[in-house]
């Protein structure tokens, strides 16, 4: 059965660098290994069409078999953009001092929640790139779609692990043909309802989500 658009997809990847051919992201425990990525044991599962991986790729998984490895290579205006000139700044190095850090050129940081990598260094100041490793490079995609998935708690899981990056304890009721997912904490009330048309607009149905405080 080919995959269609909306489908929630378990993939298996591995991401080139056209420009010198390495490898940069990958779900494979080997390849990983390999570039000293550190691996999600959970399954790697997405909604094809809803922006949740790059552009290029998101269109690639629309009528794939299951089981068959695909390979598609991307444009930078597909991938991971264009390089932006104004992403490369000059910060002074006492900036890096005061968090005991010593930056060399070639190295990669991580920087205002960003990574960044060091051009140069020199007179007091580091010239550091904003910029993704990949930006305005042409990428190639390996993947294998694994199964399509059906089932609403792994679905749900799935949103969880996209949105927050963590799994919370939930139930799912339905009534009435409206399906509910009930969350155990009620700390959660506000993060939760801030995200709640993320959970209809990417499952397609009508979700409510509540909380349930805990049995004494």
């Amino acid at each position: 059965m080919a995959t269609k658009k909306h489908d929630f997809v378990e993939i298996e990847f591995l991401a080139r660098n056209l420009g010198n051919n390495e490898i940069f992201d990958t779900n494979i425990p080997a390849e990983a290994k390999k570039i000293g990525l550190e691996m999600n044991s959970k399954p790697f599962i997405i909604s094809i069409g809803r922006g949740m991986v790059v552009k290029g790729f998101d269109e690639a998984l629309e009528g794939k078999e299951e089981g068959k490895k695909y390979t598609i290579k991307i444009s930078p205006e597909k991938a991971f953009g264009k390089r932006d000139p104004r992403l490369v700044r000059l910060i002074p190095m006492k900036v890096f001092a005061e968090q005991k850090i010593y930056p060399q050129p070639g190295m990669t940081l991580a920087l205002d929640n960003n990574l960044v990598k060091v051009v140069s260094v020199s007179g007091g100041r580091v010239m550091v790139d904003f910029n993704n490793p990949v930006a305005g490079k042409d990428v190639e995609y390996e993947f294998t779609i694994k199964k399509i998935i059906t089932d609403d708690k792994e679905r749900v899981l799935a949103i969880q692990r996209f949105l927050f990056g963590h799994e919370f304890k939930f139930e799912l009721e339905e009534k009435e043909g409206k399906k509910k997912i009930i969350f155990e904490d009620m700390k959660l009330v506000p993060v939760l309802n801030a995200f709640k048309h993320k959970f209809k607009e990417i499952l397609d149905m009508e979700v409510e989500i509540l909380a349930k405080k805990e049995k004494a």
